[in-house]
């Protein structure tokens, strides 16, 4: 293990984060507030820490091997979490410690979920350091999903090495640099389309470069109390959920897609992949079984129930109104999509489509077997036979799943909590989904929860973008033996 490597780059990261700190100072100097010192010092507490680590560690690590890439990668979500609790710190924003970190879990980890309310009248620069943190989580999540899960197998995710954009290299550091410049240069084009077509929608400035970084970050994070709802305007609702669908695609097909450039070629990039016709098809089925009793049993707008559905089903959590007021059974099925989620490689949570999609055509298999017991049955993705190592490594995942989200359930419960609420949260937590049902739905938020429960689900917020195995594989003493 190169504990000197790992340190590093713990310490640049945490460097970075340090000075992004800048960007919310300005923002409080130019709407006159009262925080622009509060953030220049939590930006240097945070760089210093950051520079101690550098320079404890030594020089930079030329080659980090798989073992150092599940020790950072881990790391990497716990320290930034602490750090980004900082601002909320020095500002006085937070009530009480807990708050402020769980409030920087939160954002980090893209979930949503929040204990701040009157959002309407909070200091700008605390708005934008809250939408920033989940924009620089989103594009950590991409760069993780896509440059390093292939290359440490987690889960099944080396089915996306030779998808992925860059170099494809022995070498995880030389990997990540390559894919991540890639993919920051997409990733912020992305952003500053959308917060265009926001403005130009009716949204302030301000307002477009929050919902912007937060919608591409599949984040959930909003500039006011009632979420989305606070814009009532249709075309913005139906632009806001075409960039929710987008963000929650597989990065590497927008990559190839910009590559080839826009042509009449360009929607094959997409339907040419099966995860994306399956995450199309669910979208689509999700918004006809939700539709349904809702359009025929209450006075929710066709446009309403469109853009929640996509909200929950994408993880990104926003809300244009109380989607726990309807009727039951769409409770139901918003609480199974949680867990389905979004496209593997993109900024959204939940167990991702791709896994979906192939243990349902193992469990089909499985099917066809019991008639043909004798017939060589093989499961493919995009034509190409998929191991038996990844399926059962597909199978590992899902029961480690469910079964982290029953163990934070039921930690939550035993501070207190009741059912409904604690297998919401955890559901909404661990699929870093945010807004959950009952108390903490759309209309609530975490701040009644005892501040024990706050820190089981913040672990599930960690652990969901951990993608269950990274957490597990630290635990296994053969990890730490030479």
């Amino acid at each position: 293990m190169n504990y000197r490597g790992v340190t590093w780059t713990i310490g640049i990261l945490a460097a970075f984060f340090g000075v992004s700190m800048l960007l919310p100072a300005l923002v409080a100097w130019h709407y006159e507030t009262s925080h622009m010192s509060e953030f220049l010092t939590a930006g240097f507490i945070v760089a210093l820490v950051g520079l101690l680590m550098m320079r404890a560690a030594g020089k930079a690590p030329k080659v980090l091997s798989h073992r150092d890439g599940f020790l950072i990668v881990a790391l990497a979500w716990v320290v930034l979490s602490l750090l980004g609790a900082v601002p909320f710190w020095t500002t006085g924003t937070a009530d009480t410690i807990m708050d402020a970190l769980f409030e920087s879990a939160s954002g980090l980890t893209t979930t949503g979920a929040t204990v701040f309310s009157g959002l309407d009248t909070m200091a700008p620069s605390i708005l934008f350091w809250r939408s920033m943190e989940e924009w620089v989580g989103g594009m950590g999540i991409i760069v993780l999903a896509v440059a390093i899960m292939p290359l440490l197998g987690i889960g099944g995710m080396q089915l996306f090495r030779a998808e992925a954009p860059g170099p494809v290299k022995d070498k995880l550091t030389s990997r990540v640099t390559e894919t991540g410049k890639i993919l920051w240069y997409m990733y912020l084009a992305m952003t500053m389309i959308v917060a265009l077509v926001y403005w130009f929608l009716g949204m302030s400035g301000f307002d477009a470069v929050n919902h912007a970084m937060t919608t591409i970050a599949i984040g959930g994070f909003s500039t006011h109390d009632a979420s989305m709802g606070y814009f009532d305007s249709q075309p913005l609702r139906l632009a806001t959920v075409y960039f929710m669908f987008a963000a929650g695609i597989n990065f590497t097909l927008h990559f190839a897609s910009m590559r080839r450039g826009l042509s009449l070629d360009t929607p094959r990039t997409y339907f040419a992949d099966d995860e994306f016709r399956a995450y199309l098809k669910w979208m689509i089925a999700l918004v006809v079984l939700i539709g349904l009793p809702t359009l025929l049993t209450t006075s929710a707008s066709w446009d309403e129930v469109l853009f929640n559905t996509v909200a929950v089903a994408t993880t990104t959590g926003f809300a244009v109104s109380d989607y726990g007021q309807w009727p039951v059974v769409t409770s139901l099925i918003l609480f199974a999509a949680m867990f389905c989620g979004a496209c593997a490689g993109s900024t959204g949570g939940g167990m991702k489509m791709v896994r979906v999609l192939l243990l349902f055509r193992q469990g089909m298999r499985e099917v066809r077997r019991l008639i043909h017991p004798h017939a060589v049955l093989a499961i493919k993705l995009n034509g190409a036979n998929v191991g038996g190592s990844v399926v059962e490594a597909l199978w590992g995942f899902f029961v480690l799943y469910i079964v982290c989200f029953m163990m934070i359930a039921i930690l939550v419960a035993f501070s207190g909590v009741d059912m409904l609420t604690s297998l919401a949260a955890s559901a909404a937590c661990i699929t870093n989904t945010g807004p959950g049902f009952g108390g903490v739905g759309p209309a609530g938020n975490y701040a009644s929860l005892p501040d024990f429960a706050k820190g089981a689900l913040m672990f599930g917020m960690v652990l969901g973008r951990l993608e269950i195995f990274t957490f597990f594989v630290l635990l296994v003493p053969e990890f730490w033996r030479k």
